[in-house]
């Protein structure tokens, strides 16, 4: 099972995963904790995550990242990467490199500028998602547009199942309204499906729940799990109780349950479990 442990600390140098930050390992911002490994689910609690405050950029890994580097977190499946990211007015990540990752953003709040070597030039908000195909290579920026206010959004990293590809960028507008109290694809392996799509055979949904609906999940394809993440609220999956920013990943399983404890706004992302 392919769900993280030190036996995969070897995917942090090869060429797949281009986390080079990584390889001087045992520097640490925080201490590192625990996850909680059931028989098929692993829980990340918010507050245990990994934390990078750079000034400008304030950023939560849910996984190893830079220099966040944790044995027991190091991906969930071909999930590599969850970042929870603020960034500070007019600040934002320069021109840099990325190759043979899929890469997508999900902003929350305020408006994301891209530049990027294609010559691509965009800007993304709440509603918004976008998504890079790195394949053989390609050199972006994203900075807040804004010069008053934080931008705060989510960068989700997934290996690719097709290495090399042709560098590819998209964006799309989903209407927030088709996520009430039921869940929105808003990417899949499918062109011609709801939402952006990636090399990749994994769906992401994002719902919006009130207090008290119930809703069911059936997996796409056999051998995926799910990590939800809880973007904010309360919210019980297969029967664990979760909150604002906990991560939980389920695997082995035809279905989810999920009951929102509160009003609720949760991603869910399926993602095979072997590369």
């Amino acid at each position: 099972m392919f769900v993280s442990s030190s036996s995969m600390g070897s995917l942090l140098v090869n060429n797949n995963d281009e986390l080079h930050e990584l390889e001087a390992v045992g520097f640490n911002h925080i201490k590192n904790t625990n996850s909680q490994i059931m028989a098929n689910t692993v829980l990340h609690k918010a507050d245990t995550r990994g934390h990078a405050n750079h000034g400008w950029l304030d950023s939560r890994h849910s996984f190893s990242f830079a220099n966040y580097y944790n044995p027991e977190r190091m991906h969930f499946g071909v999930l590599r990467v969850l970042n929870d990211d603020v960034v500070d007015a007019g600040m934002g990540f320069g021109m840099h490199p990325h190759e043979n990752m899929e890469i997508i953003s999900i902003p929350l709040e305020g408006e994301l500028e891209h530049k990027d070597s294609m010559k691509n030039t965009a800007v993304i908000k709440q509603g918004d998602v976008q998504i890079m195909s790195a394949g053989t290579g390609i050199r972006h920026s994203e900075y807040n547009k804004s010069a008053d206010d934080k931008v705060r959004f989510l960068q989700i990293w997934v290996f690719p199942n097709k290495k090399n590809v042709s560098p590819r960028y998209d964006q799309i507008t989903l209407k927030l309204e088709d996520r009430k109290n039921t869940l929105q694809q808003i990417a899949s392996p499918n062109p011609d499906d709801s939402g952006v799509w990636m090399h990749q055979d994994a769906w992401f949904h994002l719902g919006s729940f009130d207090k008290g609906i119930k809703h069911h999940y059936s997996i796409n394809k056999t051998g995926n799990g799910v990590y939800a993440f809880v973007i904010s609220g309360d919210i019980t999956i297969n029967g664990q109780k979760l909150n604002k920013r906990d991560g939980l990943g389920v695997w082995d399983v035809d279905s989810l349950s999920l009951e929102a404890d509160s009003q609720t706004e949760v991603l869910l992302m399926e993602v095979p479990m072997q590369m």
